[in-house]
């Protein structure tokens, strides 16, 4: 039988992790068998209990990796409010909306979400966490606790108008659902 190295198993590991992610975004988390993440990998479904405990351990872990990769795209972004704004007209994007397995997991996946273990829900609250931080240094870079309330609400209705846009079969009210979203989300940041 043939041994890997630590690395070798982390860089097999991190490859899981990201194209679950996708996969889960894509389908959610339900409709994503353990077969065709292993696939999408690359791998063997054996090879899935030497990365993880159970397909719980790994929604846990894909949900702390994409929040964690959220936040760190923040630091791409212009600093202060001029930034937040971008990430608003980004976030409610056509392009965020019709991809995805590219996009923001809570968007895709919130309602799996409340219904995962607690596990998965401990890893979405730290990142959701780490985002309404980011958000409210943002607005208040002199003191973030002040615009925390603020920073719930924007994070909420940015999340909420994506995943109604998304739901909607008539594109010109999806895309006008969007419009709407980043004049009252840029109206309630002021």
């Amino acid at each position: 039988m043939a041994r890997y190295t630590k690395e070798h198993k982390q860089v097999t590991r991190q490859r899981i992790i990201e194209k679950a992610g996708h996969r889960f975004k894509q389908d959610g988390i339900d409709g994503s068998g353990i077969s065709t993440l292993m696939s999408d990998a690359g791998l063997t479904n054996g090879a899935f209990y030497a990365h993880f405990a159970s397909k719980d351990d790994l929604v846990a872990q894909v949900v702390a990796d994409e929040l964690r990769t959220q936040v760190a795209s923040y630091g791409t972004l212009r600093p202060g409010r001029p930034g937040l704004e971008d990430l608003v007209r980004e976030y409610l994007s056509p392009e965020h909306r019709d991809h995805p397995s590219e996009g923001c997991p809570s968007a895709a996946l919130l309602d799996e979400i409340g219904r995962c273990g607690d596990g998965t829900k401990q890893a979405y609250t730290d990142g959701a966490r780490e985002i309404v931080d980011e958000i409210a240094a943002r607005l208040a870079p002199e003191d973030p606790q002040s615009a925390r309330g603020k920073a719930i609400g924007l994070y909420t209705m940015m999340v909420g108008t994506l995943q109604l846009s998304r739901a909607l079969s008539d594109g010109k009210f999806a895309d006008e659902v969007l419009e709407r979203g980043i004049e009252n989300a840029l109206a309630f940041m002021r």
